[in-house]
């Protein structure tokens, strides 16, 4: 069986601010071998680094005997070895796949193929969209994040409050749109996996109409309520302080937002626009990321009635204070 890895290259939210520093660089796992992350929990990195999934993927096993595995990644066969090999002398007996980008789904299948454990998830790819996402999406709005694997299909779908058992293990899941519409995190006790919602190491991306910033903002304080231990992202190390991370990210998100409106004071403006004017230090190379980021606030805004477009609501429209 044959695959090749597949991830994006547009840069993440953290990569518009900062530039050549490297935000964890303590964190520096070998790709391909399961290294315990606490008890009953290990972490295999993919060997799919790049701008969007920083060192790569993190693929984690919860169990010994019965084995639970959180995003089995990339189409790659050296990582569908190496979670074989780790599994070795247990049982795999969930996928479970926190949303369907393609740097966190698409092994799902063949690891089911091979191990005959079924794949649990929200939904397929399109899933979990609200009602201005799929409108945009309808226009033909797509791309800007990490590519989406569209035939992802699970066998069991799952909503918040569901769980998934095994011998030693129950993990919850917790439907947290926001990165993408079928997003989902999965909790075991006060540890979460948290898929790409929340990273230590960047801002998360959001770009519509994969990405939905009201719900990302609605996804964090739900989670915010709850006295989490420590989070395990998508990509980077571990968040040992959930609470400050999320704090943090919604203050981030804000700053953005008040940037916008400030700027629109100035008169009406597309995305485009907008993106050089707030992301002032930001390479032209980097601006149709920047510009993606804006329009997630604009749509955001536009759905508390705090802007309006000139004409019907599209990516390329000019936006003014209502």
């Amino acid at each position: 069986m044959q695959f090749a890895s597949r991830t994006g290259v547009i840069p993440c939210n953290q990569a518009l601010d900062q530039q050549m520093t490297d935000p964890q660089p303590e964190f520096q796992p070998t790709v391909g071998i399961a290294k315990d992350i606490a008890p009953g929990i290990r972490r295999i990195l993919a060997p799919n680094p790049s701008p969007m999934t920083f060192r790569g993927t993190n693929t984690y096993l919860v169990g010994e005997e019965e084995i639970a595995v959180i995003d089995p990644g990339p189409a790659d066969g050296s990582h569908l070895d190496a979670i074989l090999t780790a599994c070795a002398g247990a049982r795999l007996t969930a996928i479970l796949v926190t949303h369907a980008h393609l740097d966190h789904s698409p092994l799902a299948g063949p690891l089911k193929e091979v191990t005959g454990a079924p794949i649990y998830a929200f939904s397929d790819a399109f899933g979990g969209r609200s009602a201005i996402m799929k409108e945009l999406a309808a226009q033909g709005l797509v791309g800007g994040g990490e590519g989406v694997d569209a035939e992802f299909q699970p066998d069991m779908e799952l909503v918040t409050g569901d769980t998934v058992t095994g011998k030693g293990w129950v993990l919850t899941a917790l439907h947290t749109p926001g990165h993408f519409g079928n997003h989902l995190s999965f909790a075991l006790a006060n540890t979460l996996f948290c898929g790409d919602l929340v990273m230590g190491w960047a801002s998360s991306l959001v770009s519509p109409p994969d990405g939905d910033l009201t719900d990302f903002m609605a996804s964090c304080r739900m989670l915010r309520e709850t006295p989490w231990s420590v989070f395990y992202p998508g990509h980077g190390a571990p968040i040992t302080s959930p609470a400050e991370r999320l704090d943090w990210l919604l203050a981030h998100r804000l700053a953005r937002e008040t940037a916008i409106l400030t700027a629109l004071k100035d008169g009406p403006a597309t995305c485009a626009a907008l993106a050089p004017r707030i992301y002032t230090d930001t390479p032209a190379a980097l601006l149709p990321a920047a510009t993606r980021n804006v329009l997630a606030h604009i749509i955001d805004l536009h759905g508390k009635n705090r802007v309006e477009p000139e004409g019907a609501l599209t990516a390329a429209a000019k936006f003014r204070l209502t």
